[in-house]
């Protein structure tokens, strides 16, 4: 007997034999259950995925006789052993008529072939026309078949097979059930040819399969043609040495040498490797496809090993490459690869561009950068920050808020402060168009020129005599946080600007840092003064604490105070507002009370005065806050002991690095101190940053400290209970966003938005006094 190929001694017979399209599988197996069967159905796909096949089976389906001769008799599991199975099995069945479309394209081969539709089937149970290569038929063909097509006879199915469906008129296209058929995975080609070369008892390699696979390009009747022609040329092996040889395909070894250089980031194995190549005179843009390949499955190894396929036999091999890389860099070369890729039709030889493209790899990877350590697979995800919480940047530790500590000099200048602000509520009240009566001065109340002159002493003494920054008691009771830098800055902002129109920075219409227009300590005194509240009238009628400062320090300056003030209710006092508040901009006209106001309470005016002595300390140039601390570091010595991680801590700040420096030190913490070695760890996540210059910048910044040491990093994970540089400022920087949050939900001005016109105040936009957004985010 003669020898049959493997393509079609190994043809699936049944539904459970097909090799994958199980979507088609499964509609055509429940409709035959169901009775539920169509006149006409369409397949379509590439070569070799079973167009035919699955129209064979379906013929064999309608007409076996196992389970009986009439309709009943339909099955989804043809027998096998009846008469009609296997006539169709080997092409001999009367009833199933196949026609090449792609010979038979005139109009008269369609006349010819449709004058028998009529008549019944001879020998089966359905009349079954399969036409092969459908989208070869011509206009004329296809506008023949349409009306019987559209309406058979009940006994005529037609199975139409085409890898071109496009061409087919959308007139048959909607005669028809359509299934498009997918392409065969590698995968599932080699598990299939791994069965028939263990039924054939031909020895094999399972890398060879692989290369089968891959050059059947989705193809299982390719993939079987293949696998004859490497048995017969391997003299009854399939071996991967013989089959790369056949398919002309480069040894997959050279592709991981090239791999081995770039992760050892050696320009000179490359050149070497490349040269090597040219020896075997290889296609250089497959090669170049080939290494993209791998980078890519090197790439999901990184990511999800269980995901990392063994086509060439390599799994053990690419996984332990995946861990000489940096994620960061086979996205890279992988980038640089594909680019490179498209540029060889423009490089004056193949060879130079597979070269340049390489060396551009290494070219392009992160300066000072050294070679990775093995990154442990799989790679997780860091924790995403949460919506509104503070940035990941480290801000510098002079500029996070202090507690408020209200001093002797302050109650001080409080008491000296309250007579003036009596007698400005008196002047203000002769100005209104209906006089009420107000309580009068005390006897004796001082001037405006002496109450500037009585404020300004308690006001520097109280500045002298503020607490440490770092070692500061925690604020009073009741006292929203950071209240004496929002007062300033407010005063602060309105003072340079003159117009109550300006939006204020909390507000996003300013920039976030105004200069103070004081230059010295002596400038507080000679401020000018605000020639309009940005408070709503209808809201708050007593000038603000910031303004009536404002005015008690303006006898140095020609602006006139405002020609209407507003009317004074002390049960309407205003208080000043957090950073980052909001106000009414609407200023609906008070209604004059007819009855005499009552006499103020001394509790509105001795909170007025102790904001507006709050605001004069902050309208204090903060170069001269600042011109303090080197004076202070002067008479504090640095530790001379072993560097402890809370020292670390507590003088990160210090070091006065920057940049990927600070970044990197920033993800350390102590692990040893014997006085000569300094021994860090450091997170993994940074470890690509783990140069030798960031490493002497650190070393350089210690030894200024005091810590003179020889500088060890070592990349391991971190205790989650030791705190780094980095998330002591994350956390540091999100209980000021939680405070200053929270100091915002009291604010009554707040409130009273937030009951009047339903306001909602969006805390991801809050920024804590001291802090600008950009280092928030």
């Amino acid at each position: 007997m003669s020898y049959q190929v493997l393509a079609r001694k190994w043809r699936p017979r049944t539904f459970h034999e097909l090799v994958g399209q199980e979507h088609v599988q499964r509609a055509l197996v429940n409709a035959l259950d169901q009775g539920r069967l169509h006149h006409a159905y369409l397949f379509t796909g590439t070569r070799g995925v079973g167009k035919t096949t699955l129209a064979r089976i379906l013929a064999k389906c309608l007409n076996c006789t196992d389970k009986g001769e009439g309709d009943d008799g339909v099955t989804s599991t043809p027998c096998g052993r009846c008469d009609s199975c296997q006539s169709i099995d080997q092409g001999r069945f009367v009833d199933l008529i196949e026609v090449d479309a792609a010979s038979r394209t005139k109009v008269e081969d369609t006349r010819e072939l449709l004058d028998n539709v009529q008549y019944a089937p001879t020998q089966g149970r359905y009349k079954v026309y399969l036409i092969d290569e459908v989208h070869m038929l011509s206009t004329s063909s296809f506008n023949a078949l349409l009306k019987t097509l559209e309406e058979p006879p009940p006994h005529v199915k037609f199975l139409l097979a085409t890898t071109d469906p496009q061409k087919l008129p959308p007139t048959v296209l909607s005669r028809c059930l359509q299934f498009t058929l997918k392409h065969m995975p590698p995968e599932r080609i080699v598990g299939h040819l791994s069965k028939v070369l263990e039924a054939e008892q031909v020895p094999f390699e399972e890398s060879a399969l692989w290369l089968l696979g891959k050059a059947a390009a989705g193809s299982m009747r390719d993939a079987m043609s293949l696998t004859d022609q490497s048995i017969a040329f391997g003299q009854g092996e399939v071996r991967h040495a013989d089959v790369a040889a056949m398919l002309g395909t480069l040894d997959h070894r050279h592709v991981l040498a090239l791999i081995e250089a770039l992760a050892e980031v050696d320009a000179s194995r490359l050149l070497q490797e490349v040269a090597s190549l040219a020896e075997q005179g290889p296609d250089f843009g497959a090669v170049l496809d080939d290494l993209t390949a791998v980078l890519h499955r090197l790439a999901i190894g990184q990511m999800v090993p269980s995901a990392l396929d063994n086509g060439h036999g390599d799994r053990q091999a690419l996984l332990e490459l995946a861990g000489r890389f940096a994620a960061e860099d086979v996205q890279l070369y992988y980038q640089i690869g594909v680019q490179g890729r498209a540029d060889m039709a423009h490089a004056p030889d193949l060879r130079t561009a597979l070269e340049m493209t390489l060396l551009r790899m290494l070219a392009f990877r992160p300066q000072g950068v050294p070679r990775p350590a093995r990154t442990p697979l799989p790679m997780r995800g860091e924790t995403a920050p949460q919506a509104g919480s503070p940035s990941a940047a480290l801000p510098d530790s002079r500029s996070e808020p202090q507690p408020e500590v209200q001093t002797q000099a302050q109650s001080q200048a409080q008491n000296q402060a309250q007579p003036h602000v009596q007698a400005q509520s008196q002047a203000q009240s002769h100005v209104q168009p209906a006089p009420q009566p107000e309580p009068q001065p005390e006897p004796g109340a001082p001037s405006p020129s002496e109450t500037q002159a009585q404020t300004a002493a308690p006001v520097e003494a109280s500045v002298d005599a503020a607490p440490a920054p770092v070692d500061g008691p925690a604020p009073m009771p009741g006292e929203a946080p950071d209240s004496r830098d929002d007062s300033g800055g407010e005063a602060d902002y309105r003072a340079n600007n003159h117009a109550s129109d300006v939006p204020p920075p909390w507000e996003g219409g300013a920039p976030e840092d105004p200069t103070p227009g004081a230059e010295a300590p002596t400038a507080v005194a000679s401020e000018p003064a605000p020639t309009a509240s940005n408070e709503p009238v209808g809201l708050a009628e007593t000038p603000s604490a910031e303004a009536q400062a404002g005015q008690a320090m303006a006898s140095t300056q020609d602006q006139p105070l405002p020609t209407e003030p507003l009317p004074t209710e002390p049960h309407l006092a205003e208080t000043p507002a957090v950073a980052g508040g909001e106000a009414s901009s609407e200023e609906p006209s008070p209604e004059p009370s007819p009855e005499p106001s009552p006499e103020p309470s001394l509790e509105p005016d001795a909170e007025v005065e102790e904001r507006a002595a709050e605001a004069m300390v902050d309208e204090a140039p903060q170069h001269q806050q600042h011109a303090a601390e080197p004076a202070a570091g002067e008479t504090t010595a640095m530790p001379t002991g072993a560097l402890t991680h809370s020292a670390w801590l507590a003088h990160f700040d210090d070091l006065g690095v920057s940049g990927l420096t600070r970044n990197l030190a920033a993800h350390c913490v102590v692990a040893a101190d014997d006085g000569e070695r300094l021994h860090l760890h450091l997170d993994p996540s940074q470890s690509a940053m783990n140069a030798e210059v960031h490493q002497n910048r650190i070393r350089d910044a210690l030894e200024a400290l005091g810590y003179p040491r020889r500088l060890e990093i070592e990349v391991r994970q971190l205790d989650t209970s030791v705190e780094t540089p980095r998330q002591m400022a994350e956390r540091l920087a999100a209980e000021r966003h939680a405070e200053a949050v929270e100091a915002l939900k009291r604010d009554p001005h707040i409130q009273q938005l937030q009951q009047t016109f339903g306001a909602r105040l969006v805390e991801s936009t809050v920024t804590p006094a001291g802090e600008t957004r950009k280092a928030r985010r």
